[in-house]
């Protein structure tokens, strides 16, 4: 549909959930990023009671003709929760799955402002602070999302590894299903690796909401720091290893490789800090065989962008740059199979 037509929908759906008598869209932007949805900047006028009030909004629609309004009820119920266990994240407002209103499934949350592309986060002047404060901050909000209460509540029907089965085996089969799926090239050293993590897998001390792709990138910034923690669409319940493992994967540090967490700081300054803000203690030894999971998790994705690439979307560069990557990830892998972590 045109913009215009957009906006006035968008305006009517907003006095509709409000109760207003005028919802004005003074700007509507589509935003960069984005690759299941769209995302667009929303900033209204509403009306009510003599008074007027302006208001930042971001609007996550789906694309034209998918409807998977099971899967945006679950995002919508974990952001809920997520806000009411303080967590730091955008509050959410409206979810609707009626395509009626705007062609497919869309939510409506606060807009946060701030920085999101690391590597600005992690060079430029204005957020020197926030770099130092960013280790403490991360670690509590972790800490926070493995804290909430899943059990009784929309989020049990999130994916979680069967009773008698560790969470580190289910996300291997997961993640081998992937891969010989791809038909890939031989890669020898992800073959290796998956039969070293089958042999070394251990079973998980608790069972949390894992956030599932905790890094930078997925939360917002500003020069004090964490503002909002995003992109929710990968949780599931499982080991809370997992999570710490995964922000520090190697590609998350952005060439920073002295600060595995994230490039932002040594592993032992942040398994400190999430202790504190947790009181759970971590076990090294098994952060590290996640962090080597992940790096695993992240090679597949690699050769799974390429293969998108190859297979029709040649346009795309991105993912073309991202199945170069694949190289990294072995060399990665073999030294953490050796003990050989930097």
């Amino acid at each position: 549909m045109e913009q215009a037509e957009f906006a006035n929908r968008v305006s009517s759906y907003i006095a509709e959930k409000t109760g207003a008598p005028r919802v004005d869209v003074l700007r509507l932007e589509r935003l960069p990023g984005g690759a299941s949805r769209e995302t667009w900047g929303v900033e209204v006028r509403i009306a009510t009671n003599g008074e007027q009030k302006s208001q930042s909004l971001i609007l996550r629609r789906d694309p034209p003709g998918l409807h998977l309004p099971g899967q945006r009820w679950q995002e919508f119920e974990l952001l809920r929760l997520a806000h009411e266990a303080g967590v730091p994240v955008p509050r959410v407002y409206w979810c609707e799955s009626d395509p009626s209103y705007l062609g497919a499934a869309f939510l409506i949350m606060e807009r946060v402002e701030g920085e999101t592309i690391p590597r600005r986060l992690l060079r430029d002047e204005a957020y020197r602070e926030a770099r130092r404060a960013l280790p403490q901050q991360l670690a509590r909000a972790l800490a926070a999302i493995h804290a909430m209460n899943w059990r009784g509540t929309p989020l049990e029907q999130l994916p979680m590894p069967p009773e008698n089965q560790p969470a580190s085996l289910f996300e291997l089969d997961r993640f081998e299903q992937l891969y010989r799926g791809l038909s890939p090239d031989p890669h020898p050293v992800f073959e290796l690796a998956f039969r070293w993590l089958r042999h070394h897998a251990e079973r998980e001390e608790r069972r949390t909401l894992v956030h599932g792709d905790f890094r930078l990138g997925n939360v917002i910034c500003g020069p004090e720091g964490l503002r909002a923690v995003l992109d929710w669409e990968l949780a599931h319940v499982g080991d809370p290893l997992e999570d710490i493992g995964w922000l520090c994967v190697r590609s998350w540090r952005f060439g920073h490789d002295d600060l595995p967490v994230g490039g932002l700081a040594k592993r032992e300054e942040f398994y400190t800090a999430y202790e504190e803000a947790s009181g759970w203690k971590i076990d090294r030894r098994r952060a590290r065989y996640w962090e080597l999971l992940g790096n695993l998790k992240w090679g597949v994705i690699t050769i799974l962008q390429l293969r998108g690439y190859l297979d029709g979307d040649g346009t795309n560069v991105e993912r073309a740059s991202l199945g170069r990557r694949t190289a990294e990830v072995e060399l990665e892998l073999l030294c953490g199979m050796k003990g050989e972590y930097s």
